[in-house]
């Protein structure tokens, strides 16, 4: 039952808005850092800093691993919380550079659930950013929760307002199929609605997921 309400969704979802081709980002050290950023702000904000990191040459976990904290603050200032960032940005490379000699690459042969619990283990890297690198840098098998995802799953009585991550991420991983590419496409979907329409104050009439069945008389988010 759940699986077909999830399909119904999926399919009204890019019926509606077409592919969305996520994660915005030429490489993996540039997704990663993206999803450290965007922590917090909306995803314009990053653009302004990655587009600094990457006009002064330093979108590269080496330079940036070496790179002083008050010039990469400075770098990542339009992110907001710049300080903060900065630190959970330097948290991960150091890790990168202690444990994986600075090689992305030697990151391919650890489990998923391996490597999710080392990124956990990152201060200053919390569930979403950690599936997001997992899904978006590494193509792994994880499903991404956030709020707009909590709150379209909640209203449409998918699941109970008590939920916590770990529920929510398991009932769209176990009505799915295990498909990285879907498990992206969808999560993306859900932010575009999410966004556009499921808001706190909702916006029902144009949503192309008023006609399902649907509750807002739940905790908002």
């Amino acid at each position: 039952m759940i699986s077909e309400q999830l399909t119904e969704i999926y399919q009204l979802l890019i019926e509606r808005f077409g592919g969305q081709d996520w994660w915005p980002g030429q490489s993996r050290i540039e997704i990663i850092v993206g999803a450290i950023l965007t922590q917090n702000t909306n995803w314009t904000n990053v653009e302004k800093a990655i587009a600094n990191l990457k006009s002064a040459d330093l979108l590269d976990a080496e330079k940036l691993h070496h790179l002083d904290s008050e010039k990469m603050a400075a770098l990542i200032r339009p992110a907001g919380y710049y300080n903060i960032k900065t630190k959970r940005l330097k948290n991960f490379l150091i890790w990168l550079f202690e444990k994986y000699d600075g090689q992305l690459s030697s990151l391919e042969n650890l489990s998923t659930a391996c490597l999710r619990e080392e990124l956990l283990a990152i201060n200053g890297i919390g569930k979403e950013t950690a599936d997001s690198i997992l899904l978006y840098a590494f193509e792994r098998e994880v499903f991404v929760v956030d709020t707009y995802t909590a709150r379209i799953a909640i209203r449409h009585g998918l699941i109970n307002s008590e939920a916590d991550y770990e529920q929510l991420s398991e009932l769209f991983q176990s009505n799915l199929q295990q498909d990285a590419k879907l498990f992206n496409e969808f999560h993306a979907l859900l932010v575009q609605v999410g966004k556009n329409f499921c808001k706190p104050k909702p916006n029902c009439s144009d949503c192309p997921l008023n006609d399902l069945p649907h509750n807002l008389n739940v905790e908002q988010f």
